[in-house]
This record gives structure tokens, C-alpha cells and sequence, in this order.
């Protein structure tokens, strides 16, 4: 299926945004309602789109290869991106690493900063996991001594985090 511009810069919509409801995208294309961006999506995204189980809807990862966007990712440039979506962990890695102008350190620190200030038992594979998700994202550097080491590559203030593990319970998904 070959997109056209707009299909494809919607598209990228759908990535960065992810995960969506129709309002936001709604919002962000300009059309008059839900249903609109249903029909939308039915009629020109269809192969490159889902519903997750909180009816949120996400990019299949065949989507997010056509299109030169990082999945939870908004606004950046030169100085990072503005507002990432991330799952917990991912958050609490952000709220305890190294700051851009600290020394870099080892997932092994970054996993027992985590454990220490949650109060979660994450595996050290999940720590490494979540590090890399956010250094794709363009959050964090690594730095390459005895062993990788991470640090942020932006002002923590700089960003805006927002959580995806807990969706809305009291907006309909679709709104």
C-alpha cells in the first residue's frame, strides 16, 4: 500500500502520539468528530493501525518503520523532544539517572536508584531495556567506559513525562 503525504504525515500522527484516542487525533487533523477519524483510519490507515485492549489506539510496528517518528515522542529538535510517553519504569529511569551534566552511570546504579526510591523490584534486563527505549527516544546518552553508561542528554525540566501504563478509566477511549 502506497501512502500519499497527508496519509503518511497522519500516520506519523498515530506514531508520535501513540497511544491515542480520536479526540487527540481529532484535535490534531482538524476534523469535526470521532467519527470522522474512525473512517479515517478504516478507510486510509487501516493495515497500520490497532486498538490495544484499553481501546487506545497504536501504530502496528510496520507503521512506525515507514514513518521517521519515535513512537511516544513530541516536539523536539536540537534540544530533544518536549514530551515523551513512556510506561512506568521508563519514567522512574528518567526521575532518578544521572542529569547531562553528571557522570554517567551503569544500569547497575540506575537499577538500585529505581529500587531504592519506588520500591520496585525491576530485573536489571528491564532497567538496560527501559535506558535504551529512552535513549532511542533522544532522552539519554550513552557513554562507552569500562562498561556502557547512560546520563540524561536533556534538562529534566525540559520535559514533559507522561505515563502510559495507566490509562483513564473515567474518558471513554474513543472520545
Amino acid at each position: 500500500m502506497t501512502l500519499t503525504e497527508e496519509e503518511r504525515e497522519r500516520l506519523a500522527d498515530v506514531v508520535r502520539l501513540q497511544p491515542t484516542k480520536n479526540r487527540e487525533l481529532q484535535d490534531s487533523w482538524g476534523l469535526e468528530s470521532g467519527s470522522e477519524v474512525h473512517q479515517y483510519l478504516e478507510n486510509h490507515l487501516k493495515d497500520y493501525y490497532y486498538r490495544d485492549d484499553d481501546s487506545y489506539i497504536r501504530a502496528t510496528s510496520e507503521a512506525a518503520g515507514l514513518v521517521d517518528v519515535e513512537p511516544g515522542v513530541e516536539g523536539g529538535g536540537e534540544s530533544g523532544p518536549q514530551i515523551i510517553r513512556v510506561p512506568e519504569l521508563e519514567a522512574q529511569v528518567f526521575d532518578v539517572l544521572a542529569g547531562p551534566d553528571d557522570r554517567s552511570e551503569s544500569v547497575v546504579s540506575v537499577l538500585h536508584k529505581v529500587r531504592a526510591q519506588f520500591d520496585v523490584d525491576p530485573t536489571a534486563d528491564d532497567v538496560r531495556r527501559a535506558l535504551q527505549s529512552l535513549r532511542r527516544k533522544g532522552v539519554v546518552d550513552v557513554v562507552y567506559r569500562a562498561v556502557p553508561t547512560f546520563k540524561l542528554s536533556v534538562d529534566r525540566d525540559d520535559v514533559d513525562v507522561e505515563r502510559v501504563d495507566a490509562p483513564e478509566t473515567t474518558n471513554s477511549a474513543s472520545d
